[in-house]
């Protein structure tokens, strides 16, 4: 008779190395900047916020719709974990669960994408909100064993 037991510790280990792994990620964009576009790390405060237009700089225009759609992958990375995260304790599913936590750090990742874009094709000195806004929704998102526990027992 095999041991019906779920391994906690096993599927948490799993869980752990996506997160930190696509947390690296976001480090190796800043890294892959600073590599190509060392100028972008020397800031000129006097620059405008909203970017410019000219010189193939972002406008305004531009910035603020980067802005939204990164604000908003964010949030919608929280409802489609929540989501995910209730489907698999209904389910008893750790599948669905891990399946929830890539997603959602997916979509915290396109911000971070967002940024790497606004760096590399419109030299926007102010990249790193975007991939400081990605960073900060996959810390949100660190994986907990309740949540495993709770996919994985029937109640």
């Amino acid at each position: 008779m095999q041991d019906q037991t779920p391994n906690v510790d096993g599927q948490y280990q799993i869980f752990f190395v996506i997160w930190i792994a696509l947390l690296i990620s976001q480090v190796m964009f800043v890294v892959i900047i600073f590599i190509v576009r060392p100028e972008l790390f020397q800031f000129d405060l006097s620059r405008p916020i909203l970017g410019s237009d000219g010189d193939g700089e972002a406008g305004p225009v531009v910035v603020i719709g980067f802005a939204i759609a990164a604000v908003t992958a964010a949030l919608l990375s929280f409802f489609f974990r929540h989501r995910s995260n209730e489907r698999a304790i209904g389910r008893q599913s750790v599948a669905d669960l891990q399946s929830g936590l890539i997603n959602a750090l997916a979509l915290c990742e396109v911000s971070s994408l967002l940024g790497l874009a606004l760096a590399f094709m419109f030299s926007y000195q102010y990249f790193f909100l975007w991939i400081a806004l990605g960073m900060i929704g996959m810390l949100l998102h660190f994986p907990r064993r309740d949540e495993i526990r709770a996919a994985s027992y029937k109640r």
